[in-house]
């Protein structure tokens, strides 16, 4: 084909190459296949295979401990209750929260809790009143949780998350297994395609604790300074930094804004 009247020069070897399989990016390759494989499977077969496959390389799981948190804690206890669970301490969360997860780390047996924060010499630098989050809640994230994560995730190749397609629009066609943009590792997603009713299911069929602050309204939870209780018939995210332009706490998308710009340290 002559395109201005120029002749492209191919060769066997170009020509056996496709212009797409030029293109993929290796890490999107590994997780087209993990799709692949079990893109029919369930969510505690996507859990096994990710702490199984080694596919899928090394992995930790990170929680918030919130309101439906013991699911996805509870399928990872059961294949491996050495697995990595990384707890981002903001130091502005509920009592309650702190108390419910010693206690469900304790009920499951989870014997590698890491406990992150950010530095003292990092918060009194950029928040030394504890005030931030009233006028800049999306620096006030990355501060105290987006990039103490970032850093806690050095050395693995991907990690799990709760997070499920009815949470948000942002999330309505999330897949098992994802690539995380500018970090060189994937994202698994176990419960992607669980409705709320499943979630419920689970919680009652395994006898698993509810977070306490769940029947108090709170159907999301996360800061103390940043969540409100929801009204019956509200989306329930809408008690998170309610009033404002923002619906992701930043650990998924950089700052909490949806522009992913590589890894903070």
């Amino acid at each position: 084909m002559q395109h201005n009247g120029i002749t492209p020069l191919t060769s066997p070897l170009t020509s056996a190459i496709s212009p797409a399989s030029e293109r993929k990016d290796p890490l999107q390759a590994k997780v087209d296949v993990l799709n692949e494989r079990y893109r029919h499977h369930s969510a505690t077969s996507v859990m096994e295979a990710a702490l199984t496959d080694p596919q899928a390389g090394k992995l930790a799981l990170v929680s918030s401990f919130g309101a439906e948190s013991v699911v996805l804690l509870h399928m990872a206890a059961v294949v491996d209750r050495s697995i990595p669970v990384i707890f981002v301490d903001t130091e502005m969360l509920f009592t309650e929260t702190l108390v419910y997860q010693q206690d469900v780390a304790e009920r499951l047996h989870l014997d590698n809790v890491q406990v992150i924060r950010a530095s003292d010499a990092t918060l009194s630098a950029e928040d030394p009143d504890g005030t931030l989050h009233q006028f800049d809640t999306d620096a006030c994230c990355s501060l105290r949780k987006t990039r103490p994560l970032q850093k806690a995730l050095r050395g693995y190749d991907g990690w799990i998350t709760g997070r499920k397609r009815f949470q948000s629009g942002t999330r309505a066609a999330l897949d098992f297994f994802e690539v995380e943009d500018f970090t060189g590792r994937i994202k698994v997603n176990p419960l992607a395609h669980w409705a709320p009713e499943d979630v419920r299911a689970y919680m009652e069929e395994n006898r698993l604790p509810r977070h306490p602050l769940v029947a108090q309204g709170y159907p999301s939870i996360g800061c103390a300074p940043c969540t409100s209780p929801v009204a019956e018939g509200e989306d329930p995210r809408s008690g998170r930094w309610r009033g404002q332009d923002k619906d992701e706490c930043g650990i998924h998308f950089v700052d909490g804004k949806m522009v992913r710009t590589g890894e903070k340290t």
